[in-house]
C-alpha cells in the first residue's frame, strides 16, 4: 500500500518541450488570390496528434486564463493528443456554441498566452480545436435544463447575442432573438469566404435546436420599436447586443465622389454573392480586422490590380491580427505606414488619394503612440477605387436615452452598471472588439441576467449546466487563477 501511495504521490515529468510546430497545411499566396476558397488547411489526424503532443500542460493552465469565454483548451488538447477526438469535441463544444467558427477565425490570444511562445512557437491551439471537430464526434445537440417560466429578449444576432441566447437557453430561459438582417451571425456575415463561410455559421446554429430560441429576422429593434417596449410586451429582461453595423467616415474633402466604397458595405456584398467591379487602382484606408479583410478582398476581386493599405501608424501598431498582416504582405498587398488621407480629388469619380506623412509622437491616453502630421510632406497616391475601413459604430437610432449606455472607443455600447445592467432594470447590453471577445462580454451579462431574473423569482442562481444534459455545471480548469486579457 506504501509503495502505492509513494506512486501515486510521484510528479508526472511534463513532455520535453518542442520549440517546432506542425506546419500548418496553407494554399500558395500566388493560387488563393484567384478565388474564396480557404487559405488554412485543417491538419491531418496524424499531424494533429503530433502537435497536440508538444504540449507540456501547464499547471497553470494560461491558454484557458486568455480566453474570454475560458474555454477549456488545455484539456481538448490533451485529448487529442491521447487521439481521443470524440472527447476533444464535447470539451470544446461544452464552452463554446460557436466552435466551428471559432475554430476559423478566433484571434487566438491563447496562443500569445502559451508558454511554449517563449521558446518557440506556441501550440496551435485554434486548429486543434478545428481537429477535435473534423475528427471527433460534433454533432452533438444541446439540450435545455427545466423551464424556468420566463421570457428574456436578445436584440442582436451576433456572437454576442448568440452566445448570451445559448447560456439563457441552456439554463432553461425561453429566449428570442431579434436580428435586422436576413442572416444571423452580425458581422461575422462580413468575414470574407477564404477565411470561413455562413455554412459554419450555419453548423454551430444546428446544434441549438433543441434549445427554447426562437429567431427573428429583419426586424430592426430601435427603428420598429424601442428595446424598452420588449419589456412592456412581457419579456422578463432583455440583453443588447447591437454589434457595430455603421462605418465611420473620413470627413475629408471629396468624401462620396464614385469609386469610394465603405469597406464592411462591401464585404457583405461580397458574402452574399455579388462581385462588384472594382478598378486597377485600389486604396484601402485603415489599419484594423475589417481593414485587412477589404485589403484581402479587393486582390481577390481584382486579379493583377495594384491593392494598397494606407495607414496612419507604423507596422508595429498595426491592430489587425498578425497572421491577417503576413497574409496580405504575402499576397502582394502593399502597406503604406504613417501616412493619413487629407482630402480625395477626382473630378465625377476618385482619381487620388492626397496623404501627409506622420510622426509618432509619445504614447496616448490608451498607451498608443500618437501620429502627429509632418508640415508640407503632402503627396498623392493615384487610385480609382478607394476603400474606407477606419472603424465602425452601433447603430443605437431610437435607443431610449434612459438606458444610459457608454459607447466604447472602438464602437460598440455597453451597460454600465454591474453585469453590464443599463440605466432600465431589466435590460443589459455588452460585446467586444472581437468574435470571442463579444461572447466573453455576452457570457458575463447572461449570468447577470439570471442573476437578475432568480432573484424576482425567489431562486438561487448558480453556474451554466452541462450544455449537453450531464450532472458537472461550468467550472475552471485546475491551476486557474485569474484572467489575462491581451
Amino acid at each position: 500500500m506504501a509503495s502505492e501511495a509513494s506512486a501515486a504521490a510521484k510528479p508526472v515529468t511534463p513532455p520535453r518541450l518542442n520549440p517546432v510546430r506542425v506546419p500548418i497545411p496553407e494554399a500558395e499566396p500566388a493560387e488563393r488570390t484567384g478565388d474564396f476558397g480557404e487559405v488554412l488547411h485543417r491538419y491531418s489526424r496524424e499531424d494533429a496528434v503530433l502537435e497536440a503532443r508538444r504540449c507540456i500542460q501547464c499547471r497553470r493552465p494560461w491558454c484557458v486564463e486568455a480566453c474570454p469565454i475560458s474555454q477549456d483548451a488545455r484539456e481538448y488538447i490533451r485529448l487529442v493528443a491521447a487521439e481521443d477526438f470524440d472527447g476533444a469535441a464535447r470539451v470544446t463544444l461544452r464552452d463554446d456554441p460557436l466552435a466551428t467558427c471559432l475554430a476559423k477565425v478566433c484571434y487566438h490570444y491563447c496562443e500569445d498566452a502559451c508558454v511554449v511562445k517563449k521558446k518557440g512557437v506556441p501550440i496551435a491551439i485554434r486548429h486543434l480545436k478545428r481537429a477535435a471537430l473534423d475528427f471527433g464526434r460534433a454533432d452533438l445537440v444541446y439540450v435545455p435544463s427545466r423551464p424556468v417560466g420566463q421570457r428574456v429578449a436578445v436584440v442582436g444576432g451576433g456572437p454576442a447575442g448568440l452566445m448570451a441566447a445559448w447560456e439563457l437557453g441552456v439554463r432553461g430561459y425561453s429566449v428570442t432573438v431579434f436580428e435586422q438582417e436576413q442572416l444571423l451571425g452580425g458581422l461575422m456575415q462580413a468575414i470574407p469566404g477564404y477565411r470561413m463561410s455562413d455554412a459554419d455559421v450555419q453548423v454551430d446554429l444546428a446544434r441549438f435546436r433543441e434549445l427554447d430560441i426562437t429567431f427573428v429576422t429583419d426586424t430592426k429593434v430601435g427603428i420598429e420599436f424601442p428595446p424598452s417596449a420588449l419589456l412592456e410586451q412581457g419579456y422578463a429582461a432583455v440583453f443588447l447586443s447591437v454589434g457595430t453595423s455603421m462605418h465611420r467616415v473620413l470627413n475629408t474633402p471629396g468624401e462620396g465622389l464614385p469609386g469610394m466604397l465603405p469597406a464592411l458595405d462591401l464585404l457583405k456584398e461580397v458574402n452574399r454573392g455579388a462581385r462588384p467591379p472594382l478598378g486597377r487602382k485600389i486604396v484601402v484606408i485603415g489599419g484594423g480586422d475589417v481593414a485587412m479583410d477589404a485589403v484581402r478582398t479587393a486582390l481577390r476581386l481584382a486579379p493583377g490590380a495594384e491593392v494598397a493599405l494606407v495607414y496612419r501608424r507604423g507596422r508595429a501598431e498595426l491592430p489587425a491580427d498578425p497572421e491577417e498582416v503576413q497574409g496580405a504582405e504575402a499576397e502582394g498587398v502593399r502597406f503604406l505606414f504613417q501616412r493619413s488621407p487629407v482630402r480625395l480629388i477626382g473630378t465625377g469619380r476618385v482619381d487620388g488619394l492626397v496623404v501627409e506623412s506622420m510622426e509618432l509622437g509619445p504614447p496616448d491616453s490608451g498607451g498608443r503612440r500618437a501620429p502627429v502630421p509632418v508640415p508640407g510632406s503632402e503627396a498623392t497616391i493615384p487610385c480609382d477605387t478607394l476603400i474606407v475601413a477606419v472603424g465602425q459604430r452601433a447603430d443605437l437610432r431610437g435607443f431610449d436615452a434612459a438606458l444610459a449606455l457608454r459607447t466604447t472607443s472602438q464602437g460598440w455600447a455597453e451597460g454600465q452598471g454591474p453585469g453590464y445592467a443599463t440605466g432600465i432594470p431589466g435590460i443589459f447590453a455588452a460585446g467586444g472588439r472581437s468574435v470571442v471577445y463579444a461572447m466573453g462580454a455576452a457570457s458575463e451579462a447572461a449570468a447577470a441576467v439570471d442573476a437578475y431574473l432568480c432573484a424576482r423569482r425567489g431562486a438561487t442562481p448558480g453556474p451554466r449546466p452541462d450544455p449537453f444534459g450531464g450532472s458537472t455545471p461550468f467550472h475552471l480548469p485546475a491551476g486557474y487563477t485569474k484572467p489575462i486579457r491581451l
